[in-house]
């Protein structure tokens, strides 16, 4: 019994010393976003008008946020507004690290953030390695061509280069890959223009971003119609081809090799998007952001 007593006191003390030395000794990840008072959510701070840098953002001197992070002040965009208001529903601040897209869908994120909801769709693959929250909002992918191609559908592409980001769903499109893309039929409206070179960078408003500099080696690209529009917004040289090629859900993700249960988050963040779909929240954001309401499920 005595020697009982001892080990029992004994661990007690080596619990003690682990609060004492800032170990977590929970193991449950809403709790402990609640504990720290920062929810870490990985963005692009380079993917307009979903999450860009705010080049007149001041970072705040009281915030909590991890100095490799960015602050709501410092990125913006209709994905980083949705990011602040899971946030303040949870009554932490929301902090952006800005990993790449490809480490982002690959899952094993060794903790380094908590949550993705940077426009991710729903796939079959995706799902392999990551749980999904409600969808937030829903978007078709289309093709954008340079004005000066003088392309007039997506069967003009037919054996011609054509840009998308790295491991998204626009890839793997092109690449007429449709186990990872993942998607259901229905939500599939036409196959990728025969012959088609894929050149790939690290997101698909890089693509944008090189026709608009003048490169050459591709004069289309294919990402969500919200990307497109904001381009043909901002001047670039590019015009939208006929209709949408496929249609995606997009929702906050989250890691199954989590070494903190997610599960009590992932049912978090869904009463939060249902309250913020319910209140009218969303579809504010996305008529700010886009001018029209695309967080509406398509009929």
């Amino acid at each position: 019994m005595k020697k009982l007593l001892i080990l029992v006191s004994l661990l007690v003390l080596a619990s003690l010393v682990l609060v004492a030395c800032g170990a977590p000794v929970t193991e449950d990840l809403l709790a402990a976003i609640m504990e720290r008072g920062y929810i870490l959510v990985s963005s692009d701070p380079n993917y307009e008008p979903y999450s860009f840098a705010n080049s007149e953002g001041v970072r705040p001197a009281d915030t909590k946020c991890p100095e490799e992070t960015l602050t709501s002040a410092e990125i913006q965009g209709f994905d980083i507004d949705v990011a602040v208001a899971v946030g303040e529903a949870l009554g932490v601040e929301t902090c952006f690290p800005t990993p790449s897209w490809d480490l982002i869908t690959a899952g094993s994120w060794a903790d380094r953030w908590d949550v993705s909801i940077g426009s991710m769709t729903i796939t079959t693959t995706r799902l392999e390695v990551l749980d999904f929250s409600i969808p937030y909002y829903y978007s078709p992918a289309v093709v954008a061509v340079s004005t000066a191609s003088g392309f007039d559908s997506v069967d003009d592409l037919a054996g011609q280069a054509v840009c998308a980001g790295t491991s998204t769903t626009y890839e793997f499109w092109l690449n007429g890959d449709m186990e990872g893309l993942g998607l259901p039929e229905s939500s599939i409206y036409t196959s990728a223009p025969e012959g088609v070179s894929v050149v790939s960078l690290p997101t698909d408003q890089e693509c944008a971003q090189a026709i608009e500099a003048g490169r050459t080696e591709f004069s289309a690209y294919v990402t969500s119609e919200g990307v497109v529009d904001a381009n043909i917004a901002d001047g670039l040289p590019i015009v939208k081809l006929e209709d949408a090629v496929f249609s995606e859900d997009l929702a906050a993700a989250f890691d199954k090799s989590s070494t903190l249960d997610t599960a009590s988050l992932v049912e978090k963040v869904n009463e939060i998007f249902a309250a913020l779909h319910e209140d009218g929240t969303l579809s504010e954001l996305s008529i700010e952001w886009h001018g029209k309401d695309i967080t509406q499920a398509p009929n």
